[in-house]
């Protein structure tokens, strides 16, 4: 993609209003919260006071706002407390450029590898740096950065409690992504009506599992629909595609096809009845009819084989389902020792190690997310220096609108960039016109800025440009609390705000992290990650006596982090202004279908898993045995370009099938899998590498 039309792209992305669904009831809490500390400011007498602690509850009702599964009281805490001590230094390095620079660099470089942790604790460090600039008024003692400090984390508390006191909506977030999760489910059952083979986006799923990591005190007040439901939603999907494959499951044609579609169309509609319960706390409402199909019929079953275990399991799981979410809402139980041992979400002060260990993992120079950090903290230096020695007054403007914008990839910074400009010229543009005609006084210009920030809680998620004039607005507003002359609040905003955009966008293309070279490396870890999957799910077929339930799972759950990164790092790649050097776009999409397809496959020998009692499969070990070296061959052949070669697999895999005579599910899946395989080494011998020439289409086909 060329820079020009790169841009492009990223100024339409920032500038996209999109439909969501409002929430105006947390968004009047939100307010009311911010309204309390302006109101007892003002109450006191000192409006630089209100504007300086208004910050404070402003950004901490921010971060209730954002897709986090964490209590919103303790976020709204740990934020304002961040704040605090960020204001606490802030006001004291204030009146010294030097030493305040110094402390900007550290503390924005701290800030920028907090993305690292989450993107809500790099949202959190970047308000820490915006209060960190926003030097309202200047304490000249200990004792005054003590009081401003203590003022920032009030605000936070009242937000706290004001969630605590009035909670809208208890355990919605959750609901909702178990909801999503069991409603994708429902979907891919009716797609593999008409498609047996149709694809699945594990991300429902991951997201519903994120859901259900609680803390302890989380764990004793959770409702009993959001205990059972995701477990099966698991179970249920390997079922699902198990019955609807034709090489394993029902035929594509005939009675049995018939009867398979009848079962997958039926487990839509239970799914999505158990979903809407699930998201509206209510009872499971099914129609008769559904309820009819899932039963035997009188004539007795009409599948045979693995697509019978198949239909009776799925029958059972969905029972499971209903029974399960039909417990009365309000009930609650504590977690189980399994659930506690991968589900246990850690405490804010357990966060402290696993926060460290994520911080080390990116502390290297080819982190995207190092890289980020020096160049936010460069920026900020830069910007504050040059908001300082252009003649506007509030130069922290400049890095702060820099410090708002940037992120650790190139789409969203140029796309937050323009949205960032455009929105604060709208924002400063209608605030500055209200100001000039009506005049308010100080308390007009608070309820103006209050209604501001419940513009901005309410449409937080429409976009970042309509955000972004909600907030400079607001800014305007609150400015005019403390007396700040409109015409240069306008005129330094615009002007600030535009240099700090710049600055961002230089620093993205003077130093920059691009996604595009790292693309063969994605594509191989997500090869890697499906072939332990493979080869946990094989070894139980093995020596079904020494299987680890847990060692499949675990397999699984890496395979599907390998996906998303790799289709995060994909759609990152697609936005860069940068020479290909990756795979192609076609190519991609056709190495993403071998492998999920590769994903698929796995997952039903999963679904058909021997008992523990089960004869060993001498096949399935040699299978294992021969895929475990073929892929470490393979692996070095994605990164480097080299060959790969399956054909000795291939052979293992004819003497395994003739072995069982093809009754077994297990060699079946496996020809399938090798099948995927072949698809993944055609996509790729396809694809001209400028690195090895010639090199990268030699890849070998069994015959």
């Amino acid at each position: 993609m060329t820079w020009s039309r790169a841009l492009t792209e990223a100024a339409r992305s920032g500038l996209t209003v999109e439909r969501t669904k409002l929430t105006p009831l947390i968004a009047v809490r939100g307010t009311a919260g911010l309204a309390l500390v302006i109101g007892l400011c003002l109450w006191r007498g000192d409006p630089s006071l209100a504007v300086s602690s208004a910050f404070g509850a402003f950004a901490a009702g921010l971060v209730t706002f954002q897709r986090s599964m964490r209590p919103r009281p303790v976020l709204a805490l740990a934020v304002a407390g961040a704040l605090a001590v960020a204001t606490f230094l802030g006001y004291l390095a204030a009146a010294h450029l030097v030493a305040f620079v110094l402390l900007l660099i550290g503390w924005t470089f701290l800030a920028g590898m907090a993305w690292a942790i989450g993107p809500v604790s790099g949202l959190a460090g970047t308000q820490t740096v915006a209060i960190m600039l926003v030097t309202v008024t200047l304490p000249t003692s200990v004792l005054g950065a003590l009081q401003h400090a203590a003022l920032i984390f009030f605000g936070g508390l009242v937000q706290a409690a004001l969630i605590v006191v009035f909670p809208v909506r208890p355990w919605g977030i959750q609901r909702d992504a178990l909801a999503d999760a069991l409603a994708a489910e429902a979907d891919y059952a009716r797609r593999l009506r008409h498609d047996p083979v149709a694809p699945f986006d594990p991300a429902p799923l991951m997201d519903a599992r994120l859901a259900s990591q609680v803390t302890p005190r989380q764990a004793k007040r959770r409702p009993v629909q959001l205990h059972g439901p995701r477990g099966l939603a698991e179970r249920v999907r390997p079922v699902l595609a198990s019955l609807a494959d034709p090489v394993v499951g029902a035929p594509l044609e005939g009675p049995e096809r018939d009867r398979a579609r009848e079962l997958l169309g039926a487990a839509g509609t239970v799914l999505d009845a158990v979903a809407h319960a699930v998201r509206h706390a209510g009872p499971v409402r099914l129609p008769p009819e559904a309820m009819a199909t899932l039963e035997v019929p009188a004539t007795g079953p009409m599948l045979n084989g693995a697509a019978r275990r198949a239909a009776y399991r799925l029958i059972s799981l969905l029972a499971d389902a209903v029974e399960l979410t039909d417990e009365p809402v309000r009930a609650t139980r504590a977690t189980t020792e399994a659930e506690r041992g991968h589900l246990l979400r850690p405490s804010v002060p357990k966060l402290v190690p696993v926060a460290l260990r994520a911080l080390h993992r990116e502390a290297r120079w080819s982190s995207h997310i190092f890289r980020h950090a020096l160049r936010v903290a460069a920026v900020a230096a830069v910007g504050y220096l040059l908001g300082a020695a252009l003649p506007f007054g509030h130069g922290y403007w400049a890095p702060l609108a820099s410090v708002m914008v940037m992120r650790p990839d190139f789409a969203q910074t140029y796309s937050r960039g323009v949205a960032r400009f455009i929105g604060t010229l709208v924002g400063v543009a209608v605030a500055g016109a209200l100001m000039a005609l009506v005049h308010p006084g100080v308390y007009a210009s608070a309820v103006l800025a209050l209604v501001c920030v419940w513009l901005t809680y309410l449409l937080m998620r429409t976009g970042f440009s309509v955000t972004s004039a909600c907030v400079a607005a607001y800014v305007v507003f609150l400015l005019g609390i403390a007396g700040e002359g409109w015409q240069q609040t306008v005129e330094a905003r615009i002007v600030l705000t535009l240099v700090g955009g710049l600055l961002a966008m230089l620093s993205y293309a003077l130093f920059p992290a691009w996604e595009t070279p790292r693309l063969r490396d994605r594509l191989a870890d997500w090869l890697a990650a499906n072939g332990s999957y493979a080869l946990a799910v094989l070894d139980r077929y093995a020596r079904p006596a020494e299987g680890r339930p847990r060692q499949v799972r675990e397999a699984l759950l890496d395979a599907r982090a390998a996906r998303v990164a790799w289709e995060e790092s994909e759609a990152r790649a697609e936005k860069e202004p940068v020479r290909p050097r990756g795979p192609s776009l076609a190519t991609a999409k056709a190495v993403s279908a071998a492998l999920a397809t590769m994903g698929r496959v796995t997952m039903i020998m999963e679904a058909h898993l021997p008992d523990r009692d089960a004869e060993p499969s001498a096949g399935a070990a040699a299978f294992a045995a021969e895929l475990r070296r073929s892929l470490e061959h393979a692996g070095r052949a994605v990164r480097d370009g080299g060959g790969m070669d399956w054909s000795a697999l291939h052979a293992v895999g004819e003497r395994w099938d003739a072995e069982e005579e093809n009754e077994g599910v297990a060699p079946r899946a496996a020809g399938l899998l090798l099948d995927a395989l072949d698809d993944l080494a055609e996509a790729l011998s396809e694809e001209p590498d400028e690195r090895h020439g010639a090199e990268w289409g030699t890849i070998s086909h069994p015959q």
